[in-house]
């Protein structure tokens, strides 16, 4: 149970600093600050709760690198379904919070659907946006797999390596679907956004869930067979 309150603290917290940074500085185009924010806050804050709750659930806050860990033997089926529920009730709440300061506050929300995802910076195409998740979700799983391998020698600086990964592939994604490499970290945002009367991010959502889990599960295959022939 201590891992699955730590899983739901580690992801509210994601969330809350994640989108909400995204929220207050937006993610134009024509203001690559708000990229830099949004990808740093993101990334800093997988380091904070790396070096927080790493101890206690590993700090996945991430059903995607939940699914690598479980397909590369690190974690059982039951214990895979109680993260992933934590994870998902973690995001909720993360975005309810949000909503709740950005509305009682009377905040402007640059984003225009609490920091969820979506599909515009890509045409509108979700093969092109299935693609984005796929790659970016296999390159954070492939480094995460590999900082926390038993052969690893990173000391501690596992999290901050993972954290800057994350930040990297943010930079990359933001401007093509919001990134999301997250299955939960979409999942709340777009719940949220529906509640309040945007339904257009659910249309899209089987995207960032599908693309995450896939490049997950490909990064695991992947790194399984390289760490073979090594």
């Amino acid at each position: 149970m201590k891992k699955y309150i730590a899983e739901f603290i580690g992801t509210m917290t994601l969330v809350l600093l994640g989108c909400g940074t995204a929220m207050l500085v937006g993610c134009d185009a024509q203001n690559g600050s708000g990229y830099l924010l949004t990808a740093l806050a993101f990334g800093l804050t997988i380091v904070a709760m790396a070096y927080s709750i790493g101890n206690i659930s590993g700090c996945h806050i991430n059903p995607a690198v939940s699914l690598g860990v479980l397909l590369n033997g690190g974690m059982s089926a039951k214990e895979f379904g109680g993260y992933v529920v934590s994870q998902c009730l973690g995001a909720l709440t993360g975005s309810a919070l949000l909503s709740l300061i950005f509305n009682l506050g009377n905040v402007k929300d640059m984003t225009g659907g609490y920091g969820t995802n979506g599909l515009s910076g890509v045409g509108g195409s979700c093969v092109a946006g299935l693609i984005v998740e796929i790659v970016l979700t296999f390159i954070f799983v492939m480094a995460i797999l590999g900082v926390t391998s038993s052969k690893a020698n990173h000391g501690s600086f596992g999290g901050l390596v993972i954290g800057l990964t994350l930040v990297v592939v943010h930079i990359l994604g933001i401007g093509l679907t919001g990134t999301s490499v997250n299955p939960a970290r979409s999942f709340g945002p777009a719940i949220i956004a529906l509640i309040n009367g945007n339904s257009a991010p659910i249309s899209s959502l089987w995207v960032f869930i599908a693309g995450p889990l896939a490049g997950s599960a490909l990064a695991a295959y992947v790194y399984k067979t390289l760490e073979k022939t090594n």
